[in-house]
């Protein structure tokens, strides 16, 4: 891992980038660094654009003005650096397709030519990666048969099958029971040790403790740095006061500031 070498060509640098779709603006002249070895968690309120970045970086999106690079190059030319796990409320649960052909799928992120047949190795390291996320005896399942829990474990198998340098993930954590959720982080820390991440999430308390650095995305930057946050950081990215509850207990991963918070 070298996020702490000094003057490292970053893993991803995003240079004043605004996307719109149509006329509508997602995303206005983002600056942002990430460093190789880094985990760096994505906060902000639904319609902020953290998506859309994410979007950009994998070239599913065009940029109006600015850039992307991945290892100083365009993201046309990062073929198989990225691993990506999308949110799965978008995907389609009912295709008739089996977790292990989900899995062996992402060894097939060119066009498939007709009788294309997947190698040994394919198969192996998709077997390991089953094996991974403990899946294993879901392999020949359909997927619309796995929990949310089963679903995304097998979304980030996908993603890691062609052992990707940066992987991405979409709020991978989303309406999965505690017990995976956990599962979940502590795999992405392990991985962290091989690969530089890049977490989107809602869950400001869950992701506070377990990345190295936060951006704050609002259609802008808000804030770009360490996980303690300030007050005035979290109000101004959510557009209110916010008091940050966990368990029914005040939970603070603000530095101290005057004033008062209230529940949003």
């Amino acid at each position: 891992m070298t996020g702490n070498i000094p003057n490292a060509l970053p893993a991803i640098s995003v240079n004043n980038l605004t996307v719109y779709y149509d006329n509508t603006l997602a995303l206005e002249n983002i600056c942002l660094n990430v460093r190789e070895g880094e985990f760096l968690g994505i906060i902000g309120p639904n319609g902020g654009g953290k998506s859309t970045l994410l979007k950009a970086i994998l070239n599913l999106v065009r940029p109006s003005s600015g850039e992307v690079l991945i290892y100083g190059k365009p993201p046309s030319e990062s073929h198989g650096i990225i691993g990506y796990v999308p949110q799965h409320t978008l995907l389609d649960r009912k295709f008739p397709i089996s977790v292990f052909e989900v899995v062996l799928s992402g060894f097939t992120s060119t066009k498939i030519t007709p009788f294309y047949r997947y190698s040994k190795e394919d198969i192996k390291k998709a077997e390991e990666m089953l094996e991974l996320l403990d899946i294993t005896p879901l392999s020949q399942r359909q997927i619309s048969s796995l929990s949310g829990g089963q679903f995304q474990r097998m979304l980030i198998a996908r993603a890691l099958a062609s052992n990707p340098r940066l992987l991405l993930l979409d709020e991978p954590t989303a309406s999965v029971d505690a017990k995976t959720r956990e599962h979940i982080y502590e795999l992405l820390a392990k991985l962290n040790k091989e690969m530089t991440i890049i977490l989107v999430s809602h869950d400001l308390l869950a992701i506070s403790t377990r990345v190295n650095r936060i951006a704050c995305l609002n259609e802008s930057l808000v804030y770009h740095g360490e996980p303690e946050l300030t007050g005035e950081v979290v109000n101004k990215l959510y557009g209110c006061p916010v008091e940050l509850i966990a368990h029914g207990v005040p939970h603070r991963v603000l530095k101290e500031h005057n004033g008062e918070d209230h529940i949003c």
